[in-house]
């Protein structure tokens, strides 16, 4: 008998939506941020918008936070379900994140300026192989 080799186990896989978006065993976002300002961007930059210099350094994000401003969306596009909530968040530490708020009703009463929030990750879609797109939100923190 010849070499058998066993084919490969590799079946789907999580993959971020967003490249900014680390997967694993603690998610996380990690952000490019200017050397000489401490100005953070999740883009690629060539330079800072904020002082001009050209140098940054990839650094993780705080995984809570606090919610700077929110509006609750009622009207979105076709397929997209609404309401929900949109926010900026203010993270621990420094940074700022536009984000949804997830993992709550979508109403007054159940959201506020500073409420504490920390980063949550979702399944948006899968394709046909299974594989599966991770998106990331702000939910409440636990009390």
């Amino acid at each position: 008998m010849g070499d058998e080799t066993a084919p490969d186990e590799i079946g789907p896989k999580p993959m971020a939506m967003v490249e900014y978006l680390k997967l694993g065993d603690d998610p996380h976002l990690v952000a490019n941020v200017c050397k000489a300002c401490g100005a953070s961007y999740f883009d690629r930059r060539n330079a800072c918008a904020a002082c001009g210099a050209r140098e940054f350094s990839a650094e993780r994000l705080a995984n809570t936070g606090a919610v700077r401003t929110f509006t609750i969306v009622h009207r979105a596009a076709r397929g997209v379900p609404a309401p929900y909530i949109s926010a900026v968040v203010d993270l621990d530490g420094g940074g700022r994140v536009k984000s949804n708020i997830i993992n709550i009703e979508p109403a007054p009463d159940n959201v506020s300026l500073g409420m504490r929030v920390r980063l949550a990750t979702y399944v948006a879609a899968t394709d046909d192989d299974g594989n599966e797109a991770v998106a990331f939100g702000y939910e409440p923190e636990a009390a």
